[in-house]
């Protein structure tokens, strides 16, 4: 997560690669993460750009499982820029 500093929109960017899966499993979990991404962009400042890199296990991954991963992530890294 990196705080630009920017009046905009969080941004999201995702890193799928092969090893997740064929091209309709990566689509799949892009597809889980942009829908978790918009549940959470209001909680995200605003000029923030932000990058997931999708694991190889996110493909059996639930959609509460991706959910409650970058909801965990993102409050992390919150609560560490916060505490700097």
């Amino acid at each position: 997560m990196l705080a630009t500093g920017e009046a905009r929109e969080p941004r999201f960017g995702f890193i799928i690669s092969k090893q997740v899966g064929t091209a309709v499993i990566r689509n799949t979990v892009r597809r889980r993460l942009k829908a978790v991404c918009a549940r959470v962009i209001a909680d995200v400042p605003e000029g923030t750009d932000v990058v997931i890199r999708a694991l190889p296990a996110s493909a059996t991954a639930t959609f509460a499982e991706l959910d409650a991963d970058v909801t965990r992530c993102l409050a992390r890294l919150s609560r560490e820029r916060a505490s700097a």
